[in-house]
């Protein structure tokens, strides 16, 4: 797992330098294996972390040059509920409106060393059924990504919002 985060971050940052004239993202997952709702096989979650990692990467790439935007996530409750079928973990399912997909995490947006916002923050969307129309019916973090841009849009960028996203 150790193994897994630090390629996480080293990833998420060699992903940025390549281009030397946007933010940086730094992500960090604080303990992954007790995250609320995560696939229980370590590919198959390691592949979810690094999808979101990838998802908050190009957000932070809408930042303006030399920003830094450090994300701490502490804890992931995905949309739906994972069952189980004959001991197999299966793809998520969708049973009901009550389960929503939630992220908890920290944020800290720098420029030159000085911090420009920065916040602790529980991301929840109750209505997520009917919000994920931007992205592909077959994206398994569809709901999750809708919830991280809204966040992203209204809090870490207000500004940087167009409707072309």
């Amino acid at each position: 797992m150790k193994k897994m985060l630090r390629m996480l971050a080293v990833s998420s940052v060699l992903a940025l330098a390549a281009g030397a004239a946007s933010a940086e993202v730094v992500v960090t997952y604080v303990q992954p294996e007790r995250f609320s709702d995560l696939p229980i096989d370590q590919g198959e979650r390691e592949r979810i972390l690094e999808q979101l990692t990838a998802h908050f990467n190009k957000l932070g790439a809408r930042l303006p040059a030399g920003q830094v935007l450090r994300i701490a996530v502490d804890d992931i409750d995905l949309a739906g509920r994972m069952v189980r079928t004959n001991g197999v973990p299966a793809m998520q399912t969708i049973r009901s409106a009550v389960d929503w997909p939630r992220i908890d995490l920290r944020f800290q947006v720098e420029s030159n060393g000085e911090v420009l916002r920065n916040g602790a923050v529980q991301l929840r969307d109750m209505a997520y059924i009917g919000n994920s129309k931007r992205y592909s019916s077959g994206d398994p973090l569809r709901f999750e990504k809708h919830m991280v841009d809204e966040w992203f849009y209204a809090v870490v960028a207000p500004r940087e919002r167009t409707a072309s996203r």
